[in-house]
């Protein structure tokens, strides 16, 4: 019987689209905008300036803590200005913009197909190495990778979980990685372990993707590592629901971490990226994004330069549908609606979703019928209905204490309340309000 997490869940149409379309190279835009700040953390602090050449590759802004990350140039040409503006989050923050001239990679990068197996770096030098390209997470999290990778003292990775669920609809990014890049992907886990000193490796997959289950699972068997189809349902790749489904352990109530039951999990793209920068010593400068929808013309999965606006990967698929009523960044569930089109692919860019007009109107909201449904749904035992009553009423005290903080903004409840009512917004607006509260306190 396949696993799957127990507690809440949903089930929304997949979607899958792109599922089939082999990840595809497009013409470089005309000029890229690069946030510092594609991180969770301090964002990051440049380093160039206005009239400076640079290549592919190279450090544009450079890490200001230990939870930060490095940015690098993913064109070459002139950089054309520093200055802020809209980006996917909706609100002005700093970009470098770069002309781009045709297309000069640092040297220094491996840029042959070679499969390289051999781990000759120390987990220090692994670490290091990941903070020096700056990977972070690429599921949408965009935590940095040398942080998560460096076990704290006292404590112990039993488990490395690779997230090779990719739960969101639509999203096909990790999946077509998984059939494209199986041996990197496979390398990346065995660099993660040496960092980690995991004992074991489990890679899991839910069941709606079973050419990569085969591939992967057949690719793993010299390498000592376990693939795990999973149970399909929505969101499974969150870090708890995950480990719950593939080693059945709990992550207490924040600030715990799943370190602290024993695990380390790590996006399979992150685990690529992971790959190309310890051994072929490349930073984090693209990533496959799924550019789709239903009116889409040639949906595609694209490996797209950071700092390519959206409107370049759009027209790469066929344009903008005449019958297109929001542009999604990211998966319709936890993704968010773009202000323009001109707003930066960045390292936490899985998708590019175009709605149709009449899947973009929201239901007219309706009052509760107090049917539980929200309850049921909710992956993290907590009462929806309930924290988005409080974030109404602006009673961030008992929002506190209704543990808004464990919620991950999975979307689930809005998505089964009958009512229409939005309540993962209010519940997102609390959470970020108590979030705020508690750090004025530090």
């Amino acid at each position: 019987m396949l696993r799957t997490f127990p507690k809440g869940g949903v089930h929304p149409q997949e979607n899958k689209i792109s599922k089939g379309n082999p990840i595809e190279r497009i013409e470089l835009p005309k000029q890229v905008m690069i946030p510092i700040a594609q991180h969770i953390g301090a964002p990051a602090e440049p380093v160039v300036a206005k009239g400076d050449t640079v290549k592919v590759g190279q450090l544009i802004a450079k890490s200001t803590g230990f939870v930060s990350a490095n940015i690098h140039s993913s064109v070459s040409g002139t950089v054309a200005k520093i200055e802020k503006t809209i980006d996917t989050s909706g609100y002005k923050n700093t970009c470098i913009f770069i002309n781009v001239e045709g297309d000069e990679w640092l040297e220094t990068i491996d840029r042959t197909p070679d499969l390289k197996t051999e781990i000759t770096m120390s987990a220090e030098e692994i670490r290091a190495k990941i903070a020096e390209c700056g990977i972070v997470g690429t599921g949408g999290a965009t935590f940095p990778a040398h942080v998560k990778l460096s076990v704290p003292q006292g404590k112990k990775c039993e488990h490395l979980i690779i997230n090779g669920v990719e739960c969101e609809p639509y999203l096909t990014a990790d999946h077509r990685l998984m059939l494209e890049h199986t041996e990197e992907i496979m390398v990346g886990c065995k660099i993660i372990q040496k960092a980690t000193g995991a004992e074991k490796i489990i890679i899991g997959i839910e069941n709606n993707k079973p050419d990569a289950i085969a591939k992967m699972t057949e690719a793993a068997k010299k390498y000592g590592i376990t693939v795990m189809p999973l149970k399909v349902k929505y969101p499974q790749g969150g870090e708890k629901q995950l480990i719950k489904a593939t080693v059945n352990r709990e992550i207490p109530a924040p600030p715990a971490l799943p370190i602290d039951v024993g695990c380390v999990v790590q996006n399979v793209g992150s685990t690529f990226a992971i790959y190309e920068a310890v051994q072929k010593n490349k930073p984090l400068f693209e990533r496959v994004v799924t550019v789709t929808g239903k009116s889409v013309k040639s949906p595609k999965n694209i490996l797209a330069r950071v700092g390519t606006p959206l409107s370049h990967l759009i027209a790469a698929v066929g344009g903008l549908p005449e019958d297109t009523g929001k542009v999604v960044n990211g998966g319709p569930m936890m993704g968010k609606a773009v202000k323009s089109l001109e707003v930066p692919v960045t390292k936490g860019t899985s998708g590019v979703l175009m709605f149709k007009q009449s899947e973009s109107v929201r239901m007219e909201e309706n009052a509760c019928i107090r049917c539980g449904k929200c309850v049921s749904a909710c992956c993290m035992g907590l009462e929806p209905y309930l924290l988005k009553n409080l974030a109404k009423i602006r009673d961030f005290d008992a929002l506190k204490e209704e543990r808004v903080l464990d919620c991950i903004e999975c979307g689930s409840c809005s998505f089964t309340c009958p009512a229409g009512i939005p309540i993962t917004d209010y519940i997102r607006y609390g959470k970020a309000t108590v979030t705020k509260i508690l750090r004025s306190k530090k």
